[in-house]
């Protein structure tokens, strides 16, 4: 059986998002001790603008645990669960394709 390229390249792009978001948020929440969430762009000046790199690269994440904690907490139906998946998931190919990259020019 033979994987075409491509979809083995989605495939890495959507691991690689998904671990690298949750590094992210993982160490914004050690080394700031409050946790990563969109809330942060509420705060208003600096804080607001620095902090958009760190949700937008760890959005798949904060969605992902927003969802499983809603469906536990508040009973949302699957078919959001799923919707809400969906969405990280390629909100996660992009930001793992960024990172990869990144990577592959840092490493020329």
């Amino acid at each position: 059986m033979m994987i075409d390229p491509s979809a083995l390249e989605t495939l890495k792009a959507l691991l690689v998002g998904f671990a690298f978001a949750g590094l992210l948020a993982s160490a914004f929440e050690l080394f700031t001790t409050q946790r990563a969430d969109f809330r942060l762009l509420q705060a208003g000046g600096l804080a607001a603008v620095a902090s958009v790199p760190v949700v937008v690269f760890s959005a798949p994440f904060l969605i992902l645990r927003n969802t499983v904690r809603g469906r536990r907490i508040e009973g949302r139906p699957i078919p959001f669960v799923m919707v809400a998946s969906m969405i990280a998931s390629v909100w996660s190919i992009f930001c793992g394709r960024v990172v990869l990259d990144l990577l592959h020019v840092l490493g020329s």
